[in-house]
């Protein structure tokens, strides 16, 4: 099988030439490859509570997953909050299905389902 980066077109130097443009290729791939890492990194996602994020042990990304298998469609609203009576931190998500909306709540410690019912009149 040809070699794809010999066939790239020298300037007609000296024989290391093509060595030299193979390493030039190699390292303009490599440059390319990590500006995509950097293009691609994840982006913060402000939401209520988000101060909170730091002392979560559960990313948001891993509780909407979960959210989302709980009760499948769409997420329509996301907030981090203090349960009550002090128990710690929970992801709590609107999700709306079947035309209805859904709170579906994850703990931040164990990611462990809280909460999947029809968000009720007095809703957060």
């Amino acid at each position: 099988m040809a070699d794809p980066v010999a066939s790239i077109p020298s300037s007609g130097h000296s024989a290391s030439t093509g060595t030299t443009t193979r390493i030039f290729v190699y390292l303009t791939t490599a440059a390319t490859l990590a500006n995509s890492a950097v293009v691609a990194a994840p982006i913060a996602i402000k939401f209520k509570g988000d101060k909170l994020a730091p002392i979560a042990s559960v990313m948001l990304a891993s509780a909407r997953a979960s959210a989302l298998t709980a009760r499948p469609d769409v997420i329509i609203a996301q907030e981090l909050e203090k349960e009550a009576r002090g128990r710690g931190l929970r992801y709590s998500f609107d999700i709306k299905s079947k035309g209805k909306t859904f709170e579906v709540g994850i703990d931040t410690r164990t990611i462990k389902l809280l909460e999947n019912k029809p968000d009720g009149p007095n809703a957060d």
